[in-house]
């Protein structure tokens, strides 16, 4: 049952803890549980159009968290309000080095839902050698996207994420255990970072099923996603909905994942990353409820570059494989390869504003016994994007997203199989 909960009784209790907490003293420890300093609330709310398809989060095949209506056309791109997200994040210091940070989110998917988005202990000793070293575990995202940040994963530039980030954000959450060590290098710095995930074994169901989508939705402990209507072949063997963070082979740590990643700060300002993730998923173990463990790899390349005193760049690109399934003449269920790019630009005027661009591509092509080159998908999608801040803790924020893709999936529910869509977004974004 779908747990409701009201975001202004959520602002109300978080403000009050805030409150009540900041004559709390800090000991000469270095411990700090309750203060004002532990809690940060962010949230926004939006105004929007957008036109073409029904969004994939009422169980469509649209590829942004908005949509239009199938029944008329007239009914495209009518103004809506709608609550973007609200996070509240505690961040206890428990000594000179350890921390913590627990994240609580409520987003508007097609209801209010709340949740548990991140929980995680941080290490990070102080030291005066050449090698530094960090370490965090718990519940928690891969170092992969570059345009996330803050302790909420939040978004700088942009109210939606490219492709890529969209699915990290939704699919590609974990348990595990990372480390970091980074140093000195002929006038940069080196940073290697190892980890071990679980409960990740779902990942690349909504990939696969759905595609490729535009939105900054999170996944949440324990809930569930809803999926679009599915071949016929693979609907014996699938439920209409996925779990992303979920464990799926016999026991936590039993097959564990892992990823690397090495991050090369350039003398000059150039920055590149390097990400190797597997999450160790078995493609025969399934359950109950016919959810199945998917093995997902990925490759992901990102660079950020400095391009003059207030224009920076940022882009990444991925390549990835899933499988999910027994083996059925030679072919697993679900055998998808999945490719995704974009480059973004932005030009900051002062510290009050900025302009952003965005183009990406993205594709996926299936191989498998049920789902095949039928769900193959293409397309491209262009963003453009403005941030001005009002106050100190308020910005205003305007983005417009044009998406063009192709699949051949949309025609089993009398669809095109290409479709345009276009939405406008402006965004009241509050940090405090």
């Amino acid at each position: 049952m779908m747990w409701r909960i009201s975001p202004l009784a959520v602002l109300r209790v978080a403000g009050a803890v805030a409150l009540g907490a900041s004559s709390s003293a800090r000991a000469d420890s270095g411990v700090d549980l309750f203060s004002a300093d532990t809690f940060l609330l962010t949230g926004d709310v939006r105004a929007l159009a957008v036109d073409g398809e029904r969004s994939w989060v009422d169980g469509a095949f649209g590829k942004l968290r908005f949509g239009g209506r199938e029944d008329g056309a007239s009914s495209n791109g009518r103004l809506r309000a709608s609550l973007g997200s609200a996070d509240i994040v505690w961040q206890p210091k428990l000594g000179w080095a350890l921390s913590a940070t627990i994240v609580g989110t409520v987003q508007q998917r097609d209801r209010v839902e709340a949740g548990l988005s991140e929980a995680y202990l941080g290490f990070k000793p102080l030291t005066n050698g050449p090698i530094k070293f960090s370490a965090r575990a718990g519940l928690m995202w891969p170092p992969v996207s570059l345009e996330h940040g803050g302790p909420e994963w939040g978004l700088r530039d942009t109210i939606t994420p490219s492709a890529i980030n969209s699915w990290i954000g939704e699919e590609v959450k974990f348990v595990g255990a990372e480390a970091t060590a980074s140093v000195a290098v002929g006038g940069g710095k080196l940073g290697l970072t190892a980890a071990l995930v679980d409960a990740n074994d779902t990942a690349g169901a909504l990939l696969a099923f759905r595609g490729w989508a535009l939105h900054d939705l999170k996944a949440l402990a324990w809930r569930k996603v809803s999926l679009p209507p599915l071949a016929s072949g693979i609907e014996p063997y699938q439920p209409p909905f996925t779990h992303p963070l979920k464990e799926m082979d016999g026991g936590f740590l039993k097959r564990p994942g892992w990823y690397a990643r090495a991050a090369w700060q350039l003398r000059a300002p150039i920055k590149v990353e390097v990400i190797h993730f597997d999450n160790g998923g078995d493609p025969e173990a399934v359950d109950q409820y016919l959810e199945w463990g998917w093995r997902t790899r990925f490759d992901n390349v990102g660079v950020t570059a400095t391009l003059g005193p207030a224009t920076e760049l940022r882009a990444q690109a991925m390549r990835g494989h899933t499988v999910m399934g027994f083996v059925e003449e030679g072919r697993r269920l679900v055998d998808m390869r999945f490719r995704s790019a974009f480059a973004l630009i932005t030009r900051r005027f002062g510290d009050k504003a900025s302009l952003s661009a965005r183009g990406e591509a993205f594709a996926t092509r299936n191989h498998g016994s049920e789902v095949t080159s039928a769900d193959d998908e293409h397309g491209w999608a262009v963003t453009a994007a403005g941030k001005r801040s009002l106050r100190p803790n308020l910005s205003a924020l305007v983005e417009y997203i044009h998406i063009d893709s192709r699949r051949a999936g949309r025609e089993r529910v009398g669809l095109a199989a290409r479709q345009v869509q276009n939405q406008l977004q402006g965004s009241l974004r509050i940090r405090w």
